[in-house]
């Protein structure tokens, strides 16, 4: 890993609500600004998801996404955008795909990339063999790098099934989501397992799904890796769950424990180059292979 701390910020997600905290953003100006914010704040990158804005609900459409992503690059042209690729809410390749036809200015650099199906607290999250492949072949032809997310060991194993099948090529980014019901735990056992077992030239995040995140990410700032932060995981700044959590909030925390363990933030133009990432500018993805 980098001695630099590559901050992946997560501001959104599928799942919060603004019945369960005022404080995600939600419709197009909410998310760009709450962004906007976090650049301020200090962050490499950042993972977006698209809502509607009236029925709060995830949306694949590349309509929505192309306005936040153009709206975050007035200010930004140089953060490196990942737009979600998940299979929670849709099943068709069609739409999960959506996005990733968006170009020029409104490129998405990176995808996100569920390496197997899993199931959380009430849902399913159905992620095929075939569906997993055809995304990366559409990523790697479209030169936008994937950002492959492993909930268990298994996961990072398929990742190197995806090597060998020519569908991903190195550098590789990974964020490691440990604490969730059904797959690996947020403990040392079980977190240094997935680390060890990476292909190499990979670079990595750890996340805490819910309470485990301030524990993840202050793990992953000791020992040298990067973290993914924000709403979309946790909704409480404190165990407890006595206070909503802000994005800032998550974020300037990250920054004092990476201050404390002599963590130096990660550009934009760092994590572009360390990726082998065009430099941005209205020069975005990766050059094809």
């Amino acid at each position: 890993m980098s001695d630099k701390l590559i901050v992946n910020f997560t501001p959104t997600g599928m799942i919060p609500t603004k019945k369960m905290t005022p404080h995600v953003p939600i419709g197009i100006s909410e998310i760009i600004e709450d962004v906007h914010r976090a650049t301020e704040a200090g962050i490499t990158m950042v993972h977006l998801h698209a809502r509607d804005a009236v029925t709060e609900e995830p949306s694949y459409k590349r309509e929505i996404y192309s306005e936040i992503i153009s709206g975050i690059r007035k200010f930004d042209p140089f953060l490196v955008i990942c737009v979600s690729l998940s299979g929670r809410n849709f099943k068709e390749l069609e739409q999960r795909a959506d996005a990733l036809y968006l170009d020029g200015a409104l490129k998405p650099d990176m995808g996100s990339l569920t390496l197997s199906s899993l199931n959380f607290n009430k849902v399913a999250s159905i992620n095929s063999p075939d569906m997993i492949q055809d995304l990366a072949a559409i990523m790697k032809e479209k030169g936008i790098v994937p950002e492959l997310e492993a909930f268990d060991i298994g996961m990072v194993n398929f990742s190197k099934y995806l090597i060998k099948k020519g569908l991903i090529e190195p550098p590789y980014y990974f964020n490691l989501l440990l604490g969730n019901i059904a797959c690996a735990q947020a403990n040392l056992l079980h977190t240094g397992i997935m680390i060890q077992d990476l292909p190499e030239n990979s670079f990595w995040s750890l996340a805490g799904i819910g309470s485990d995140q301030l524990k993840m990410n202050s793990l992953s700032i000791a020992i040298g890796g990067g973290v993914r932060v924000g709403i979309e995981d946790n909704i409480w700044f404190d165990a407890e769950r006595t206070k909503l959590a802000s994005n800032v909030e998550l974020i300037e925390r990250v920054h004092t424990i990476a201050e404390a363990n002599g963590r130096e933030l990660m550009s934009s133009k760092e994590f572009r180059r360390l990726m082998n990432l065009k430099s941005g500018n209205g020069s975005y993805g990766r050059e094809k292979q």
